[in-house]
């Protein structure tokens, strides 16, 4: 049975914990002020979509397909970004909570973080090329065998990267930011 397709479709204050959201491909959709706190979306499609003020915490991803997708002022804590699609996966966020969220081993080049709480957001092993992360907190966030090369990081703040054990090559950081490029050293910089 081919899959249902919902194409430029306005979803607003939706409560997905009491509805279903049915089983299908939604391209270029908004889903406005929805509620998809602990969700189970497996399998679902969404293809130029933008989720505009949406609670997403803790919703399961499993194979889920996020392509050319804008998150703007959502609530997306505790999920696990690895567990969807990869195939042209492709997000940008803006003024999102992302906290305790994990992005492990994802090929996320070019990916656009605007003024998000990243704090212990785990990134190992992913590749963030080209990524930019503007003004985002990444407080105890996690980079393990991290691809950063090219990736502009120069008004995140509160991170610690070790440069032995990522990639950085050609990344843009402030100066401020050194002591967290250099804290496995224990120096005292002034």
């Amino acid at each position: 049975m081919p899959e249902q397709v919902f194409e430029d479709n306005s979803f607003e204050n939706v409560d997905y914990t009491r509805e279903t959201l049915e089983k299908g491909i939604y391209e270029n959709c908004t889903f406005n002020t929805c509620n998809f706190y602990n969700t189970e979306l497996k399998g679902l499609v969404f293809v130029d979509c933008v989720f505009e003020s949406c609670n997403i915490s803790l919703a399961k991803l499993n194979q889920v397909t996020f392509q050319e997708i804008e998150f703007r002022n959502c609530k997306m804590t505790g999920l696990r970004f690895e567990d969807c699609n990869s195939t042209l996966l492709s997000f940008r966020f803006d003024n999102c909570m992302l906290q305790l969220s994990s992005f492990i081993e994802l090929k996320m080049q070019g990916t656009f973080f605007n003024n998000c709480n990243l704090q212990e957001v785990d990134f190992s092993g992913a590749n963030l090329t080209r990524a930019v992360i503007r003004r985002c907190d990444l407080y105890k966030a996690v980079f393990d065998n991290t691809i950063l090369e090219e990736a502009d990081l120069r008004t995140a703040e509160n991170y610690s990267i070790d440069p032995e054990n990522n990639y950085i090559r050609g990344a843009k950081v402030a100066s401020a930011a050194l002591p967290g490029l250099l804290e496995k050293f224990d120096l005292e910089i002034e």
